[in-house]
């Protein structure tokens, strides 16, 4: 009876792992971010226009050294921002946690993943970037879903304002990039 049991969960932990929960061309590119939440899967969205070149807003999302001194809601990432890459982030909104995050997709200047946990308890933050009306939209998104999702949810602040203040922070900065003489 164990094993059927033990069967029966990892069954279960494999259909409540949502990746993605909103497509990012869905998304108004307003700057404010949007929680929602479904049966399986908890998920904070923004979209904002950058005038900047996607390039130049990909360049600000992988400059690692850099990335504590342009954003606002992070105290600490360590690790290359790259593809396969570990990274070591430390957020404001949890700043007695270490957040060990692996960039498990990069494709330059246009898509990026982070990610976090397993079919117990996976976090997934989507970059995508694309061109429009000779700047960007820059469209992001984190998943949250497996079986624990629901007692992680209790402990977890309502990231709404951390996105909002993440985007401004990439705005500023790739606006203020493409500004710069070269």
């Amino acid at each position: 009876m164990k094993r059927a049991a033990l069967i029966a969960l990892l069954a279960l932990c494999a259909c409540t792992t949502v990746r993605q929960l909103k497509e990012p061309s869905t998304l108004t590119p307003d700057g404010k971010a949007v929680r929602t939440r479904t049966d399986d899967a908890l998920d904070y969205s923004i979209a904002i226009g950058i005038d900047a070149e996607p390039q130049t807003v990909w360049a600000v999302l992988t400059d690692g050294p850099s990335f504590t001194k342009w954003n606002s809601t992070v105290t600490k990432l360590d690790g290359k921002i790259a593809k396969g890459e570990k990274l070591e982030l430390v957020s404001k909104v949890a700043p007695d946690r270490t957040f060990t995050l692996t960039v498990s997709e990069a494709d330059a200047p246009k898509k990026m993943v982070w990610e976090d946990g397993n079919g117990m308890f996976l976090g997934v933050r989507h970059f995508t970037l694309t061109p429009r009306d000779g700047g960007t939209v820059l469209a992001m998104s984190e998943t949250y879903s497996g079986l624990f999702l629901g007692s992680a949810e209790k402990k977890m602040p309502d990231f709404t304002q951390n996105f909002e203040t993440f985007a401004a922070d990439v705005k500023k900065e790739a606006e203020a990039r493409m500004r710069a003489p070269p």
